[in-house]
């Protein structure tokens, strides 16, 4: 038979027809979890969430802040929190793969700075080397003023031993010595004459001095050889 109305209204109509027939009254639970009436979610009549059964979700929605807490509270074992999909044994060949590049750049670096403080060392060398080339003319003219007996005492001996001893410390060494055999490297030959009990060629005399500054010779004497007979 169609009925209208409200469901509830209904049910209540059906348990007053049972009573007036002497029928038991049948026990009707409504399990639905949405009420049909106030659209809201409901839990079943005499149902109650006993301790220990699992999250209690209520309307606001906190199974997701529950399920956050659980995840949280796990702990993941080394092995397991590098990237997934990475090989076991890739790790190790990776780790020495960026040792060695570290080395290499090390190596690098190390072979730059030494690059660097030689140049660093060439440079300043080469700018003492240029000022003691300029000094050389000067030098000339103290020469040949001592020779000519200009500096044999007074202020000016005085300044010029202190300027050649000034310039003894950045290494500047004279090439002045007579008597010794005459070397290529260092002499610069401008006249020959037969010399007398000599066995090889010997600087006689020097007509310029030459000077050098360690192992580098800036200028050759100018001397006189002495050649065997």
């Amino acid at each position: 038979m169609p009925h209208h109305g409200n469901e509830e209204e209904h049910i209540s109509s059906a348990r007053q027809e049972q009573q007036g027939n002497g029928h038991q009254e049948p026990v009707i639970r409504d399990n639905r979890k949405v009420d049909p009436v106030t659209g809201q979610a409901r839990h079943p009549e005499g149902a109650e969430s006993a301790p220990g059964d699992g999250p209690d979700v209520d309307s606001d929605g906190d199974a997701l802040a529950q399920a956050e807490e659980i995840l949280n509270g796990i702990e993941v074992p080394a092995e397991e929190s590098v990237a997934q999909g990475v090989p076991a044994g890739s790790t190790t060949t990776e780790a020495a793969e960026l040792k060695n590049d570290l080395l290499r750049l090390q190596a690098e670096y190390v072979n730059y700075r030494k690059r660097v403080e030689r140049d660093r060392a060439v440079a300043g060398e080469m700018a003492v080397i240029g000022v003691l080339n300029s000094l050389l003319p000067v030098l000339d003219d103290v020469d040949a003023a001592r020779q000519h007996g200009d500096l044999a005492d007074g202020p000016f001996a005085a300044i010029a031993t202190k300027l050649e001893n000034a310039l003894k410390t950045y290494g500047l060494a004279r090439i002045d010595e007579t008597g010794v055999e005459f070397d290529p490297t260092i002499h610069e030959a401008l006249i020959q004459q037969p010399g007398e009990d000599i066995e090889v060629d010997t600087v006689s005399q020097v007509l310029r001095s030459g000077y050098k500054s360690g192992d580098r010779v800036l200028r050759a004497a100018q001397v006189i050889v002495a050649v065997p007979a």
